[in-house]
Order: C-alpha cells, then structure tokens, then sequence
C-alpha cells in the first residue's frame, strides 16, 4: 500500500532531510490497564489502600478475631450481659439526644456565622474548633469545676445523664457545625430574596429553599456526632461518675471489663459498638445522598 506521495505505509513518517521517524503512537492506543482515574496513579492509590488497612482494617480484624475466641456463645453472652445492656441502653440513649441537640444548635450557630456579622466573629469561629484539638479529659475536668460538687454557679450536674448530655454535646458540636457551614455559604440567596419579594415569611423561605439544600449536611454532621458520642469515654470518665445502669457508658463498661481481667468480653462489646456506630453511619449517608437526589431532581 503507497500513500499519496508514493512512499509504502510502513508505519514512519519521512522528514524532508530524508531520515525516517517513527510515527507516536496516538494516546487512546495505550495499554488500558495502565489507565487510573484520578491524579495520583496506580501508586498513589495503593499507598492509600495499605495505609487504611494497616491503620483501619487490620485493628478492626484483629478486634473482631478477639471478639470471639470463646465461640460465638461466649461473644453473645458478653454482648447480652445485664451490665454490657444496660451501658448500651445509656449509651445509646445520651447519644441520640446529643445528636439532636447538636443538629439543632449546630445548624443555629453554622447559620449565624455564615449570615451576621458582629465583632468577634473570627474568635467565635475558631473556638468552634476547640473541641477537636482540646484533650476530652481537660473537658471533663473543666465541666466537673463548673457543674460538680463545688460549682461556683450552683449548677450541680456530676454523676447524672444530663451531665453525659453537657460533655458530649461539647466534644461533638464542631461536627454539624462544619458541616452545615460550607453548604450554607454556598446557597444562593437570590432564590431567597426572590420568595421574600413574592410575599413568603422568612420561616416559609428556610422551610422551603433553604432547608432542603443543607438537609444532607445536616444529617451527616448528625450522624458523626452520634458516632462520636458513642464511643466518647474522656469528657465523661469524671463528670459521668460511672454508676451502673445510670450514668456508665459502654467505653467505661470496656474499661472495667479490661481492669477485671476479662478482655474478651471487652473486644466483644466494642464490636457491638463498632457495628451500631457503622450502621447508624451507614444509614445516614443513604438518607442524605438520597435527600440530595431529591434536591436535585427538584432544580
């Protein structure tokens, strides 16, 4: 076969000097397997693979392994114990009703810093963030000063639930608040002026424009607060005061069962914990992807 110029299709391109070049290889004809999508590569992301599995997976299977060196019976028997319910039942009740609080307030506090303007507003954001960087005990011992024995405002919240309440609404409030906080930023308020101008209340205009846009935010960043307050044990090992069936936690609950000696009660009932924070995770994520489906099907 020639081309139009005579030469035979062999493949290389001749140049004016008469040398021949071979011709490059166009890009949709290299090797597949060699293709990623992203940025990072084939390297990158097998980096990022053994990393969460020496950090994440492989704890969690040696737990689960521990879990259940006594058979199956015995992981039950552990996990069905008087004391292990009555933690989780503590447990998992502080927890929701943390979670609500700070879905509430978080969403409140989210909205006034992204939509007022006061002085200290700067102070107010960064402290925003002082429950992540702030050791849970310090805030145990701080809310044993304020609200213990020897309160200076008379406000005595040691050794009851609504003290588990105060810790663990402190230690997870950053997580609906930053959640919350970039979406918010993000809405287009000239949809809200538009309903306002149409004659909507302000509580019709956030019912109906605003609220939809940040529910999937809201949702996740209640659903990590409720993770959190799960497994929290600093901020309420002092405040709490570790009474059975009242004010023990199941991380405390873990705790004892290690200080007696009985271990393989402790890694089953953290397994228990690990499954209800996934679970409960899980499900969150599902509702807010499909709560965002909806939002934007509705556009």
């Amino acid at each position: 076969m020639t081309d139009s110029s005579g030469h035979a299709g062999t493949g290389v391109t001749p140049d004016p000097g008469g040398a021949a070049k071979p011709e490059k290889r166009p890009a949709g004809r290299r090797l597949s397997w060699l293709r990623v999508t992203g940025s990072v590569g084939p390297v990158g992301i097998g980096v990022a693979v053994l990393w969460l599995s020496v950090i994440v997976l492989l704890p969690l299977a040696a737990l689960t392994v521990s879990s259940f060196e006594d058979g199956w019976a015995g992981f039950w028997d552990a996990v069905t114990a008087p004391a292990a319910l009555d933690s989780l039942k503590v447990t998992i009740g502080v927890s929701v009703i943390v979670a609500v609080i700070n879905v509430l307030m978080g969403t409140l506090i989210a909205w006034v810093l992204v939509r007022d303007e006061f002085p200290g507003k700067g102070i107010v954001n960064a402290l925003i963030d002082l429950p992540f960087a702030l050791p849970t005990i310090v805030a145990s011992i701080v809310l044993l000063s304020l609200y213990g024995p020897n309160s200076p405002i008379d406000i005595h919240l040691n050794a009851s639930q609504p003290g588990l309440v105060v810790a663990l609404a402190f230690v997870t409030l950053p997580f609906v608040v930053r959640s919350v906080q970039p979406v918010l930023i993000e809405v287009d308020k000239e949809v809200e002026q538009a309903a306002l101008s149409l004659g909507a209340s302000n509580w019709i205009t956030f019912r109906r424009i605003v609220l939809p846009t940040l529910t999937p935010a809201i949702i996740s960043g209640g659903g990590l607060a409720f993770a959190r307050a799960i497994g929290e044990y600093g901020s309420v090992v002092l405040i709490g005061g570790n009474i059975p069936r009242e004010t023990q936690m199941t991380s405390q609950y873990i705790q004892q069962q290690i200080e007696v000696d009985r271990p393989v009660n402790a890694a089953a009932v953290s397994v228990a914990l690990l499954v209800i924070s996934f679970v409960s995770l899980l499900v969150l994520r599902l509702l807010a992807e499909r709560s965002a489906r909806k939002e934007e099907a509705a556009r």
